[in-house]
């Protein structure tokens, strides 16, 4: 059957006709090149009559990488824009359809000059030799096309520097703080804004100096403005979060003009929400969006920064149905404005549900996520995700047990003093990480084993450390250590105690030595083994040990999974046992009220 190409289609195209949805066929495809690590495509386009360059939008590149287009190619152009470069016009394809992925040449196209020269009209001879015009130096020359003619409205996903004169319309859904910087051409000033439209293409526009007075005051975050007569830069990825390779500098001629009526077509915000139980696999400074159940939130403190600056930092927790949790960190004003909102909410026992537009990945000890300059919070956001969030936790979400994959580091505290429960151990799994937990727990002793408390060690001071590995009798008299090869007359005595320890939520056990045990007991190993072994005191052996029960202790520990024969078990130990303080406690109490 043959196939009629839509007639005169170039022609009419570049005559400014872009309503047609004509039949096309593609009789070259060449690579040009990458910006920004983003390959980029140019095709020589057919009606059978006359040919045509164009350039196939970004988003479209993956129809050429796994060829559904090809040279031979029919396609249907669905949408696309004509621009002038350097007095040439070139068709840009913002979306089209394959009709037939592989045809003969149709018809006996006119190769115009500027395209290509063809030796052959059949396909299997095409051999193109036109060179690609590299783009123009759009900072330094401005716009390419000048004329009055109104600007075309097109999407954001279509811009590239390959266009004259263009104008999007678009919501800015984030804006930057004004900075200043100090560089060798002097001091200046700039701040940048985020903009979404309603085919959800997103672009980042950055200002510097003078259009900063202009712009900055008119950009208001959630309104809709008609952008146009900028140039485009590649995106700076360090920087820049947003899903386009290009980013739009204003100008001196550039304008940013309120839209009167509101757009409803446009959406407030665009979120790509992860699961929190992705961020354990997201690499470090990863710039991502997450929704979650705030379930506790820290108090504010002040931070001295590295350029001596002082911050607030405020630290909380999510979680969500993915059986993961995660510290949020939130830094400067967001612990005035929405921190402090979030903990009136918590401790009035309210558990809101919040959203995190961009926020910053860190895997120190071990991951969380940051607030970032263009961050945003949502507090029980009015959309299908929040709702459904609420729901689970509502239902039983709440109730259950949760893995941590933050280490729920308290600000300003040393690394083993953030508070857990005994039931926080097990159902935020800790120590099943790479590196072990430091926890401290409120909470009393409920039993200790009393066969095997403690072991013979050697007494022996390597440098300024006692040796203290086991020892054995070598002889009646004295006592043999391998690792000093040496033996002695008198050994020490140091505390190997098993332990359950208990408070109001649950039991564990734990492995307290020396140091601890003592704190524990109230007397060196020595002294209890005496009573128990060379006196034979059963009934004071008896009593320091009853003693012991039940005082409560804030116990410093030590969580971390090890290999036991062929099976890994969480070990507890004790580093350090302290007896509970009433003052300093009720302050720690009223700190956290």
């Amino acid at each position: 059957m043959p196939i009629n190409l839509t007639a005169n289609a170039i022609t009419e195209i570049t005559k400014g006709n872009l309503n047609l949805k004509p039949l096309v066929q593609v009789i070259d495809i060449k690579l040009i090149g990458k910006n920004n690590s983003q390959d980029r495509y140019r095709l020589l386009l057919s009606d059978s009559v006359s040919t045509q360059s164009a350039m196939l939008a970004t988003q479209l590149n993956h129809r050429v990488k796994t060829g559904v287009v090809r040279k031979g190619s029919v396609i249907q152009l669905i949408d696309y824009i004509c621009s002038n470069v350097q007095n040439r016009q070139i068709i840009v394809i913002l979306n089209m359809e394959t009709i037939i992925p592989d045809c003969e040449m149709i018809g006996n196209p006119k190769i115009e000059s500027g395209n290509c020269t063809m030796p052959s009209p059949r396909m299997q001879s095409v051999q193109p030799h036109y060179q690609p015009t590299p783009p123009p130096n759009y900072r330094s020359h401005g716009a390419i096309v000048k004329n009055e003619a109104p600007a075309r409205i097109i999407p954001i996903a279509a811009l590239n520097p390959y266009q004259g004169r263009w104008a999007i319309k678009a919501r800015v859904t984030a804006k930057g703080d004004l900075r200043r910087y100090n560089n060798a051409k002097g001091d200046g000033k700039v701040f940048s804004f985020d903009l979404l439209d309603s085919d959800g293409g997103e672009i980042r526009v950055t200002c510097f100096n003078s259009l900063v007075d202009k712009f900055y005051d008119v950009v208001e975050v959630g309104k809709v403005y008609m952008v146009s007569k900028g140039s485009l830069k590649p995106a700076q990825k360090n920087f820049n979060h947003l899903k386009n390779e290009w980013e739009i500098l204003l100008e001196t001629a550039s304008t940013v003009d309120l839209c009167p009526d509101e757009d409803s077509s446009i959406p407030q915000q665009q979120f790509s929400f992860r699961p929190i139980s992705d961020i354990e696999n997201t690499e470090n400074n990863s710039i991502l969006d997450i929704i979650g159940v705030v379930t506790s939130v820290n108090p504010s403190v002040s931070i001295m920064r590295k350029n001596g600056m002082e911050t607030q930092r405020r630290v909380l927790n999510l979680k969500d149905q993915s059986g993961r949790s995660v510290e949020l960190t939130l830094w400067g004003e967001f612990c005035n404005r929405e921190g402090r909102e979030l903990q009136e909410m918590v401790d009035s026992g309210l558990s809101p549900v919040l959203a995190v537009k961009a926020g910053k990945v860190s895997d120190f000890s071990g991951k969380s996520v940051g607030t970032i300059s263009s961050s945003q919070l949502f507090i029980n956001p009015d959309f299908p995700e929040a709702y459904s969030l609420r729901d689970w936790f509502d239902r039983g979400g709440k109730d259950v047990a949760f893995l941590s994959i933050s280490r729920d580091f308290a600000p300003g505290a040393q690394r083993n003093e953030i508070r857990k429960t005994v039931s926080q151990i097990k159902a935020e799994g800790l120590g099943r990480a790479d590196k072990p937990d430091w926890v401290t727990v409120k909470a009393s002793v409920s039993f200790v084993k009393t066969d095997n408390f403690c072991y013979t060690a050697c007494p022996l001071m390597i440098g300024d450390r006692q040796c203290s590995k086991k020892v054995v009798k070598s002889g009646e008299t004295r006592w043999q250590c391998e690792r000093c090869n040496q033996d002695f007359e008198e050994c020490d005595y140091r505390y190997l105690i098993q332990a359950a320890v208990q408070d109001h939520t649950g039991l564990t056990w734990v492995t307290a030595f020396q140091e601890s045990g003592e704190e524990i007991l109230g007397c060196s190993a020595k002294e209890l083994y005496s009573l128990k072994y060379e006196e034979q005191d059963d009934v004071r052996f008896e009593e320091i040990i009853r003693s012991s029960l039940f005082n409560q202790f804030l116990l410093k520990l030590k969580i971390k999974e090890e290999m036991y024969g062929d099976e890994q078990k969480v070990k507890i130990t004790v580093v350090k046992a302290e007896k509970v303080d009433p003052s300093s406690e009720s302050r720690y109490l009223l700190d956290i009220i």
